[in-house]
């Protein structure tokens, strides 16, 4: 039996595309004017230099506009879009330019299917609430004074630091914030996550996790629509900002109010803002593997359901 044709793309005139490339370019450059003022005047932020050092894009590559998979754009007035110039485009002789799937796949197609297998997996659990975001504790957990990750006082001092770690059950299951863990805190953790067990540990009430979606975007490339790059990273900075208001450092230099883990009410504060996080980021990981299923189509059978303490 014949394989189905491939489906006809999406046609975009000239003025169409134009217009959306120019307003994602306004859409990011707003979103990173301030990390683009700071860098000049080389100052530091310890909430969003994160989304740049961590996370591998410049504000140049984030105000790169796609239009995705299965789109065309129509060549205009002064010829082909300036996609027809970049990786993976090809160009009908027609001037038309489209995503080169086919290529992308060829280069890049494992990255794509551990990527939405991952997203699967995840989005296929429920959300594990209770670790009221002691990973950012844990990873200054006795360490001396003046070894922090960023220059920020911590908010109830060394020793009160401690006793919050101490008196608390440490559930963390995302491999890449278990990581920094100090020396002292990794037995306090109740699971061991590794690079190996990710895909099988991830679950969407995991902050970090959230904020991944970002760095999956990236990874997907050109498969990636702008709007659903941005909206990745709008999450991601949202995320960020939470994840260093629970943290034990004080950031109210930054016009933020912690949210105080120690405490009841600030328990619930984080875990009504994880379970928001973990609805809109499956949202996120919805549109994620819609966008790359020409090349992965999203897994039948995810990676079974890992029992979290």
């Amino acid at each position: 039996m014949p394989s189905p044709a491939p489906p006809v793309p999406a046609v975009l005139d000239a003025a169409t595309w134009s217009s959306r490339s120019d307003a994602h370019a306004a859409r990011a450059d707003a979103a990173t004017a301030g990390h683009r003022a700071r860098r000049s005047r080389h100052e530091k932020h310890a909430v969003e230099d994160f989304l740049f050092e961590y996370y591998p894009a410049t504000p140049g590559q984030l105000r790169r506009w796609h239009p995705g998979a299965g789109v065309a754009l129509a060549p205009g007035a002064d010829g082909p879009a300036p996609h027809a110039a970049w990786r993976w485009y090809r160009t009908a002789d027609d001037g038309t330019v489209t995503l080169d799937v086919d290529a992308f796949t060829a280069a890049r197609g494992d990255t794509v299917r551990f990527v939405t297998t991952l997203l699967a997996a995840t989005a296929a659990r429920p959300a594990a609430t209770g670790c009221f975001g002691l990973h950012e504790w844990a990873m200054v957990y006795r360490e001396r004074a003046g070894a922090h990750r960023h220059a920020l006082p911590l908010r109830l001092g060394e020793s009160g630091t401690d006793a919050v770690v101490e008196a608390h059950r440490i559930r963390c299951t995302h491999f890449d914030a278990f990581r920094f863990f100090t020396p002292e805190a990794v037995g306090r953790n109740t699971l061991t996550p590794t690079r190996e067990t990710q895909t099988a540990m991830e679950q969407p009430g995991c902050l970090h996790a959230a904020m991944d979606l970002y760095k999956w975007a990236l990874k997907l490339g050109p498969l990636v629509p702008g709007d659903l790059l941005l909206d990745c990273f709008d999450l991601a900075r949202e995320v960020r900002t939470t994840d260093m208001q629970a943290s034990p450092y004080d950031v109210t230099t930054y016009g933020l109010e912690p949210v105080a883990i120690e405490t009841p009410d600030g328990k619930a504060e984080y875990v009504r803002r994880q379970r928001d996080y973990a609805a809109r980021g499956n949202a996120l990981r919805a549109r994620l593997l819609a966008a790359a299923s020409p090349v992965a189509p999203t897994p039948s059978h995810p990676s079974p359901t890992t029992d979290l303490p």
